[in-house]
C-alpha cells in the first residue's frame, strides 16, 4: 500500500519555485500600504494550494470537483455535442486528484466516473432504470484504478503525458473485461468533427483519447502552477504556463494539418430505413410488420429510380433486424424479400435474424442477396451483447430477474469477419455496437466501403443513437472509408471518409438515402499500426505508476 503523502508547502519539483511574498514585495514607497492587499492575496493563494494539495480525506470541495469534471465530460458528447468540455472536464479531474493518496483517489474517481456515466448512458434507461444504473456504476468502477494512477503520476515530472496515458489503458481495459468489454462513451468519440479527429487516421481511437486527455493534462497543469505563483512575482511561471499552452495549440494546429483525403472511385449506393411500427421493446414481436415496411421502401426506391427521380444505386443496405423472420425458414418472408431485390435489380445487404441447425441458438446476419441467385455469402456478428443477445449464468440470473425471460435463446458467435462482396465492390460489414471495437472495425478495413448495420429502435429518442453516429464518424476518418450506417428506425447515415455527413435520416420515419460516395483501397497509418499504440500508451502508463509508487515508497521510508 502506498503511504499517504503530504506534498510541501511550495511547488513540487516539476514547477519552478516562487520567490516569497515578502522578497518581492519590500523596498518600495508604498510597501507598508500594500501590506494588507498583500497578506490576503497570500491567504487566498495559499487556501487554494492547500484544496489543490490537501492529503488523506477527499473533502467536499475535491468531491464536489470530481463530480462536476464528470458531468462537464458527459457535455462532450452527442446529444450536447460540447466537445471542448472534454478536455475540460480532463482538466477538472486530474485537479480535484492531484496530491491525495491513492486509496483517497480511488474513491473520488469512482464518484468521477458516476457523474459521468449516468448522464451518458441514460439511453439505456429505455430498457430499464435498474440496467441504466447498474451499467453506469459497473463502467464508473473503472475510474477506480484510473483515479488511483492520476493521484500517483502526479507527483512525477511530465504529468499531462502520464495522466493521458492512463486514460488509455482505462479504455482498453474497460474495452475488453469483462464479457468482451463495453468500450461505450470513450474519450475519442466525442471528438468526431473537431481540430483532433484527423488524429485518428494515424493512430485511431486510442491516439485520439490520449490527446484529447493530453488537452487536459496540460490545461491542469498550467492552472497549478498559475496558482502556485499567486502570492508572488508571476514571472518564474511564465516559462513553463506558456510552454503547457504552447504543447496544447500544437496539439490543434497538428490536427488540422493531418490530410485526410475522400477521393475514390464513386459507386452509387442506397440505405433503406423502413422504421418500426411503435417505440419500444415490444416492436421485436411485430416482426413481420418490420419486415414490411423495408420491403416496402425498397419497391419504393425502385419505382423512384424508374420515374428518374433518384439514381440507380450498384448496392442496397437495409438495417440489422429488418426481418427478424428467418428466411431460410419462413417462405413468406423470403418470397418478400427475394421480391423487393428483384423489384430493384442490384444486391441488397439485408440483416435478418436465422436459427440454426440445431435450433438452439440465433445468428445475427448480414446477408448478400442477389436479384438473381437470392441469399449468398453472409455475416454473423461477432460480439454479440452479453445480457441483451446472449446471457451468461443463465441457469442462476433466469430464476432471479424474470426480465431475461425475454432472451429464451442466445445468439451464436460469428467465427469471421464481414468481408463481402456486395455488387461492384467489397464491403466490410459490422452490426449494431461492434462499431464501438477497434478490432471488429479494423477486421473489416480492407473491403471499400465500411456498412453498420444496427436497430435502435429500443433506445430511439435517447443520446444512444447520435453517439453511435458519432462513433461511424471517427471510424471513417480512422480508416480512410465511406461509412454506410444502416437503422431500423434511425439515425441511418452516409458518411465520407474525411468524416463529414452526406446524408442523415431523422428517427421513426421511413427514409430513403441514395449518394455517390467514394470506395477507396488506401490504407491508413492507423490500419498499419494496429493496436499497438494502444498497447504501448498502457504500457507508458503502467510503467509511470509503478515509478511513482516506487518513488513515493523511497521517500517515505527516509522520512
Amino acid at each position: 500500500m502506498v503511504a499517504q503523502e503530504t506534498l510541501p508547502d511550495r511547488t513540487p519539483a516539476d514547477e519552478p519555485v516562487a520567490a516569497s511574498g515578502d522578497a518581492a514585495g519590500s523596498g518600495g514607497p508604498g510597501a507598508a500600504a500594500d501590506a494588507p492587499a498583500q497578506a490576503a492575496a497570500r491567504g487566498r493563494a495559499a487556501r487554494l494550494r492547500a484544496f489543490l494539495r490537501t492529503s488523506g480525506r477527499a473533502g467536499w470541495p475535491r468531491t464536489l470537483l470530481v463530480a462536476a469534471a464528470g458531468l462537464i465530460m458527459y457535455l462532450a458528447f452527442p446529444p450536447a455535442d460540447l466537445w471542448p468540455l472534454a478536455p475540460a472536464g480532463v482538466a477538472l479531474f486530474t485537479l480535484a486528484l492531484r496530491g491525495l493518496s491513492a486509496r483517497t483517489a480511488a474513491w473520488l474517481g469512482f464518484v468521477g466516473g458516476a457523474a459521468f456515466f449516468l448522464p451518458v448512458l441514460t439511453g439505456i434507461a429505455a430498457i430499464g432504470p435498474d440496467a441504466w444504473i447498474i451499467l453506469s456504476l459497473v463502467q464508473a468502477l473503472y475510474f477506480i484504478p484510473l483515479g488511483a494512477g492520476v493521484a500517483l503520476v502526479t507527483r512525477l515530472r511530465g504529468w499531462p503525458v502520464w495522466t493521458a496515458a492512463l486514460w488509455v489503458a482505462e479504455e482498453l481495459l474497460r474495452g475488453n473485461v469483462p464479457f468482451g468489454g463495453f468500450p461505450w462513451a470513450r474519450l475519442a468519440f466525442s471528438q468526431t468533427a473537431t481540430p483532433l479527429t484527423p488524429y485518428a487516421s494515424l493512430g485511431g481511437a486510442p491516439l485520439v483519447t490520449f490527446l484529447t486527455a493530453l488537452l487536459g493534462g496540460l490545461l491542469a497543469y498550467a492552472v497549478v502552477t498559475v496558482l502556485a505563483h499567486r502570492d508572488g512575482p508571476f514571472k518564474p511561471a511564465a516559462a513553463p504556463v506558456a510552454l503547457a499552452l504552447a504543447a496544447g495549440a500544437a496539439v490543434v494546429g497538428g490536427g488540422l494539418a493531418v490530410p485526410t483525403p475522400a477521393e475514390g472511385r464513386p459507386v452509387t449506393v442506397a440505405v433503406v430505413q423502413g422504421n418500426v411500427p411503435r417505440l419500444g421493446l415490444d416492436f421485436l414481436g411485430q416482426r413481420k410488420a418490420v419486415l414490411n415496411n423495408h420491403v416496402r421502401q425498397t419497391h419504393n426506391l425502385a419505382r423512384q429510380v424508374r420515374e428518374g427521380k433518384v439514381a440507380r444505386p450498384e448496392l442496397v443496405v437495409w438495417p440489422e433486424n429488418a426481418s427478424d423472420l428467418d428466411p431460410y425458414a419462413e417462405p413468406e418472408a423470403y418470397t418478400a424479400i427475394d421480391a423487393a431485390v428483384r423489384d430493384i435489380g442490384v444486391p441488397v445487404l439485408v440483416g435478418a435474424l436465422v436459427d440454426t441447425p440445431d435450433g438452439e441458438h440465433v445468428e445475427n446476419r448480414g446477408i448478400v442477396w442477389d436479384p438473381r441467385s437470392g441469399p449468398g455469402d453472409y455475416y454473423v456478428k461477432r460480439h454479440p451483447v452479453p445480457f441483451g443477445e446472449y446471457l451468461p449464468f443463465r441457469g442462476v440470473l433466469t430464476k432471479l430477474i424474470t426480465r431475461f425471460e425475454r432472451i429464451p435463446r442466445d445468439f451464436a458467435r460469428g467465427t469471421r469477419s464481414g468481408v463481402m462482396r456486395l455488387g461492384p465492390v467489397t464491403i466490410g460489414d459490422v452490426i449494431c455496437f461492434e462499431v464501438a471495437y477497434d478490432r471488429e472495425v479494423r477486421d473489416v478495413a480492407a473491403g471499400r466501403l465500411l456498412v453498420v448495420q444496427t436497430n435502435n429502435a429500443t433506445y430511439g429518442k435517447t443520446s444512444l443513437p447520435p453517439q453511435q453516429i458519432a462513433m461511424s464518424r471517427l471510424r471513417a476518418v480512422e480508416h480512410g472509408r465511406t461509412i454506410l450506417v444502416a437503422a431500423t428506425s434511425g439515425i441511418s447515415a452516409i458518411v465520407a471518409p474525411d468524416g463529414k455527413m452526406i446524408d442523415q435520416s431523422g428517427e421513426f420515419t421511413p427514409d430513403i438515402q441514395v449518394a455517390s460516395v467514394p470506395a477507396r483501397t488506401e490504407r491508413t497509418m492507423a490500419d498499419r499500426v494496429g493496436a499497438r499504440p494502444e498497447w504501448a500508451l498502457a504500457l507508458l502508463a503502467v510503467g509511470a505508476a509503478g515509478f511513482a509508487v516506487r518513488t513515493t515508497r523511497r521517500k517515505n521510508e527516509g522520512k
